[in-house]
């Protein structure tokens, strides 16, 4: 992905505006509040009088409707409030004469003024006095110099006569070290906000912010890239069994790559087989490590230091019977039994009258190496046919022939009744003509060894190995990092392996021992 796309852009802008609105809320809430302030907020302006030149309609009786000049009275109610995160003392007040906060009606006249506070804050009202500044001429409201602990309050409820409702109330005063400001009130009719103006607004735009980035990312195509597109001719040999995958990998590396010079040729002729040409090539290159990449069912053998390996994935395989045998389950021990010739005719299982047919891989072949290690726990009898037909040997046991590939295993299985052999599981499921045996009643399933719900035995680790480390911008580095973490990853599953870089896989690749 380019630095400069549109959803590094978005992402980007995305994150510095959330630094940015943090550290200033951060500074607010560290700077502003520090500062001694006291805040006032006009919690109702109504009118109690009647003239007609208000919008506002009532009904009065009483007292309203008899005293003197109530045809053009309103009242107020005003709320005084320490809003900073200090207390206030009489001495930060700083306003010429006796009184600390001066409060201005506009064209209304003031005809009186009550004073209530709460409960805990009644040692307020000893403060209330003429002599200390209390009282109010024409438009003028004077408040003394209240104390005020942080957050404490008072309210006024003033009573005023001329004038319209609505009009500006101004409370002013000098404060030490602080301002007096207004604060927004909600009248009684109005709703309150749930967020205030700045939270709104920094909420509307981050919320853009990320629905843009998550469009972007919708949007565009999410199938990775291919991951650092090489050019030149690489060979791969090794497993016939993990042969499909390499095929299917290569086309899609040299079509997503659409380089003309790449080439990725796929040459299976078994695990050790490959191994051993692999350890070959690079001990006769002049520079480095060869653009050769060995497949192999398992791991090397011992004593070949410089073949580094790359383990791709969890491979399963099956044991299959011609379909004519009928059975679908062995126990582990009698297909050890099988493979030592203890065993000559299927009905001694429980099966039809069909005589034992071995058909095993050659000797290099992963797929067997893995058969013996993992399940048998030996090798196998010597061979005693060539046709997989006529016993060459009148001496052995059984029957029992080798074959170079897992399909040439597979078809011949499927031709000649009371026939055992083995193959990758993907490719046996696809056969015709097979039966696929279960172990001590454990399916050869993938699924059932990813979630570790099975202790099938046979399987194993499938490894790439390259002779040595290859160059970062190697064609065969590009590739084993195309197969193992790119596009490679889903071919693999297709095919019915694990691939080792899902977090199951991972799991189960980091702990099979060699």
């Amino acid at each position: 992905m380019e630095w400069l796309s549109a959803e590094n852009l978005v992402a980007v802008a995305t994150a510095i505006l959330g630094i940015v609105a943090s550290a200033v809320m951060v500074w607010y809430e560290r700077r502003v509040p520090r500062r001694k302030r006291i805040g006032y907020r006009v919690q109702l302006d109504t009118p109690i009088g009647d003239d007609g030149r208000s919008r506002h309609t009532n009904r009065r009786v009483g007292w309203f409707s008899t005293e003197t000049g109530m045809n053009h009275a309103s009242m107020v109610l005003l709320r005084i409030e320490n809003d900073g995160s200090q207390s206030i003392t009489r001495d930060d007040y700083e306003s010429p004469g006796i009184h600390g906060l001066t409060v201005e009606f506009g064209r209304r006249t003031v005809l009186g003024v009550a004073v209530t506070q709460p409960s805990e804050t009644s040692h307020v009202l000893g403060n209330f006095t003429e002599r200390l500044g209390f009282g109010y001429r024409g438009s003028t409201l004077s408040i003394p110099r209240v104390p005020l602990n942080r957050g404490a309050y008072y309210k006024l409820l003033v009573l005023l006569s001329g004038g319209q409702v609505g009009d500006d109330i101004q409370v002013s005063g000098d404060l030490k070290d602080g301002d007096v400001h207004r604060n927004r009130s909600a009248t009684p009719d109005e709703k309150a906000p749930l967020f205030s103006r700045a939270a709104r607004l920094i909420t509307i735009t981050l919320t853009l912010c990320v629905v843009g980035l998550a469009v972007i990312v919708v949007a565009q195509d999410d199938s990775p890239p291919p991951i650092g597109c090489e050019s030149g001719t690489l060979t791969l040999t090794g497993s016939t069994a993990f042969a499909p995958v390499l095929r299917e990998v290569a086309e899609k590396y040299e079509r997503d790559c659409a380089d003309d010079d790449t080439r990725v040729d796929v040459d299976p002729r078994g695990s050790t087989s490959g191994i051993r040409e692999l350890a070959a090539a690079g001990e006769k290159a002049e520079h480095g490590s060869p653009p050769l990449v060995a497949l192999s069912d398992g791991p090397k053998p011992g004593g070949m230091p410089e073949l580094r390996e790359n383990r791709v994935a969890v491979s399963v395989f099956a044991l299959v019977v011609h379909e004519d045998v009928g059975l679908r389950d062995l126990s582990t021990a009698d297909v050890r039994r099988l493979y030592r010739g203890e065993i000559a005719n299927w009905s001694e299982l429980g099966g039809p009258d069909l005589p034992v047919h071995l058909v095993s891989r050659d000797a290099n072949s992963g797929t067997r190496q893995v058969f013996q290690r993992r399940v048998l726990g030996r090798g196998e009898i010597a061979n005693s046919s060539v046709d997989c037909v006529h016993k060459d040997d009148p001496a052995a046991p059984v029957l029992r022939c080798e074959l170079g590939s897992t399909e040439q295993v597979l078809a011949t299985v499927a031709e000649l009744p009371g026939a055992i052999g083995y193959s990758e599981l993907n490719l046996a499921a696809r056969a015709k003509g097979l039966l696929r045996l279960d172990l001590d009643g454990h399916p050869a399933s993938v699924d059932a060894i990813e979630h570790g719900t099975s202790s099938y035995p046979y399987r194993e680790i499938e490894y790439a190995y390259t002779y040595g480390q290859p160059p970062a911008d190697s064609l065969a580095s590009s590739f084993l990092t195309y197969l193992t973490r790119g596009n490679g990853q889903d071919v693999i599953r297709t095919h019915g392996h694990l691939p080792c870089w899902t977090p199951e896989g991972m799991e189960l690749c980091a702990r099979a021992a060699p």
